[in-house]
């Protein structure tokens, strides 16, 4: 049976629970809200499943990658699907091939009170909701089951999600039922924890004396592709705050973000999106109005199968490899040194503590700020 004595090994993705055939796995959250699997050993019958089908670990299957990914700029030829988009919008231009074919798409969404969970689309409409960053964890909980289930009754379907996601549900699906799933997954930086980000809303909330209505983590149209900023709408005002300055610190990342290994170009995906950092080595005009570009990993067989059916809904140039690879290619994202005493602190004072403490707001940040002046005005004298 599954047994996680060390967090930085498991992903939370889910697959362990979803293939016990006796219930016998649940996801259960930590201090930060992140899901590990619980093991009720009195329905377990020790068949193993869950540990062979765990994809976490350097070994996780390849087999359909084609030797070297297929790099493209790629940016929607519909502007309106650009400026609502988080990047170029490839994703609508794939995802909306699959719907038309008659497919389902699975994306990350909202449900409750902005709690971010993965959801099933059958309609553009529904699949709107994916569109846009969402830099927290996804819920999963009877999510693979369901994709399972439309697999067997005959639909193609599309899932998008993090690495970790995509790998733990090509393993859970196994190899027959694989060949009309398409997976799409992102370059990712790291994910936060469910809790916090239900808890900086509340703080908000209060702060503000007034309810949230609407919520964007990257406001590309308020501030441009190239910034990271959320916008939020209160019911009688908007607002503009910064959950930002945490998550680039990596100190409210699960644990397993920063030894992932699937930074690299042996993606678990057909296909691979994110944002074109470096655009201009590849074609200095096709971002020029930092509206955004995507980078689009061509993955396997079928991703380039996909790609060449959906291209002409896009502006696409293809990219040398070497000019495409931002950090998350490459390695991990570093684990912050105080990311223990962040939980620790988290758990016992509260969100307004650790925000007040690690993040850019009072006046440890102020003093922060001061000294890195202090240290750069002395290091040019």
């Amino acid at each position: 049976m599954i047994q996680i004595t060390d967090k930085s090994q498991c992903c939370g993705c889910t697959a362990c629970a979803s293939i016990c055939a006796h219930d016998a796995i649940t996801m259960q959250p930590d201090a930060l809200g992140f899901l590990y699997p619980v093991v009720d050993k009195g329905k377990c019958v020790d068949c193993g499943l869950c540990e062979k089908v765990c994809a976490f670990n350097d070994h996780y299957d390849t087999s359909l990658n084609l030797d070297k990914p297929l790099a493209y700029a790629a940016r929607h030829k519909d502007m309106k699907e650009v400026e609502t988009s988080r990047s170029g919008a490839a994703f609508i231009a794939i995802s909306d091939y699959i719907l038309e074919q008659g497919g389902v798409v699975y994306g990350v969404g909202y449900t409750d009170h902005f709690r971010v969970v993965h959801k099933r689309a059958t309609t553009k409409e529904g699949r709107d909701e994916f569109k846009g960053s969402k830099y927290v964890q996804s819920d999963l909980t009877g999510v693979f089951r369901q994709v399972k289930k439309d697999l067997k009754d005959g639909f193609t379907v599309l899932f998008s999600g993090t690495p970790c996601q995509t790998a733990g549900l090509h393993s859970y699906v196994g190899k027959k039922l694989r060949a009309n799933l398409i997976l799409v997954d992102i370059v990712c930086h790291g994910v936060p924890g469910p809790y916090l980000w239900r808890d900086y809303l509340a703080y908000l909330e209060k702060k503000q004396g007034d309810k949230i209505c609407w919520v964007n983590f990257r406001d590309k149209q308020e501030f441009g592709w190239r910034a990271h900023k959320e916008t939020f709408k209160f019911v009688n005002g908007g607002g503009k705050m910064s959950f930002t300055y945490l998550f680039y610190q990596h100190i409210m990342f699960r644990h397993s973000c920063g030894v992932c290994p699937y930074t690299n170009t042996k993606r678990p995906s057909d296909i691979t999106i994110a944002d074109f950092w470096g655009w201009e080595k590849t074609d200095p005009n096709i971002n020029a109005d930092d509206k955004g570009v995507s980078l689009v990993l061509v993955n396997t067989e079928k991703g380039r199968e996909i790609f060449d059916v959906i291209k002409d809904r896009m502006t696409v140039i293809p990219a040398r490899l070497e000019d495409c690879l931002q950090p998350n290619l490459k390695h991990p994202s570093p684990e912050n040194v105080h990311r223990t005493k962040f939980e620790k602190a988290y758990k016992k004072y509260g969100f307004k503590y650790v925000y007040y403490r690690y993040g850019n707001v009072g006046p440890i940040y102020k003093l922060r700020q001061m000294k890195l002046f202090i240290k750069k005005k002395l290091k040019f004298r």
